[in-house]
């Protein structure tokens, strides 16, 4: 996938605040993949993506580069490294049992926000409690993020992935920019 400014609209921004308490990264291309799958073929599903699916409701499992996040009932998130989307649709070919798997790379960007004061900068455009405590490491859900559809992943105890489609690259930086400018945290480089 190329990295031109259509398909990695925020490629070369960067976001941080002067006291270093919040960090706004673009993140590299990835593949994405969503599935769906019944209980009995999770197990065969995890073997093909290299990571078992997370079992525990709104949970993410990591293994290396790869990870899987539990949106839904029957419903995952998959992310890989960039290269990887070949192997990947190869190994779920391999699966005899009925599953759908659909890949949506070229759909989603990713950002990470780190840092002490990440959680007060979210929390301008998400209603989410993202205490630790109610949002702990390994914590993901499909949330908003002002008007925007976001998949938001706590990886860290101050460092969160989210996912979201491209076309709302711009709207989601400018509202992270508001959100820090108003709570006196970081000014966009």
């Amino acid at each position: 996938m190329p990295d031109s400014a259509s398909v990695r609209p925020l490629i070369g921004r960067q976001m941080a605040s002067p006291d270093g308490r919040v960090l706004v990264t673009p993140l590299p291309s990835a593949t994405r993949f969503a599935l769906r799958a019944k209980p009995e073929q999770m197990q065969a599903a995890g073997v093909a993506f290299g990571v078992a699916l997370p079992t525990t409701a709104c949970r993410a499992q990591a293994s290396g580069t790869r990870a899987a996040l539990w949106l839904g009932p029957d419903e995952w998130l998959l992310l890989a490294e960039a290269q990887a989307e070949a192997a990947i649709k190869a190994a779920f070919a391999a699966i005899t049992a009925p599953l759908s798997l659909v890949e949506i790379s070229h759909r989603n960007i990713a950002i990470e926000l780190r840092g002490e004061g990440v959680t007060y900068a979210l929390a301008a455009g998400c209603p989410l409690d993202l205490d630790l405590s109610a949002f702990p490491v390994g914590a993901c859900t499909r949330t908003l993020f002002g008007k925007c559809e976001v998949v938001l992943w706590r990886s860290a105890p101050v460092t969160f992935r989210m996912e979201f489609w491209r076309s709302y690259a711009d709207y989601v930086w400018a509202l992270l920019a508001i959100a820090c400018a108003d709570a006196a945290l970081p000014t966009e480089t």
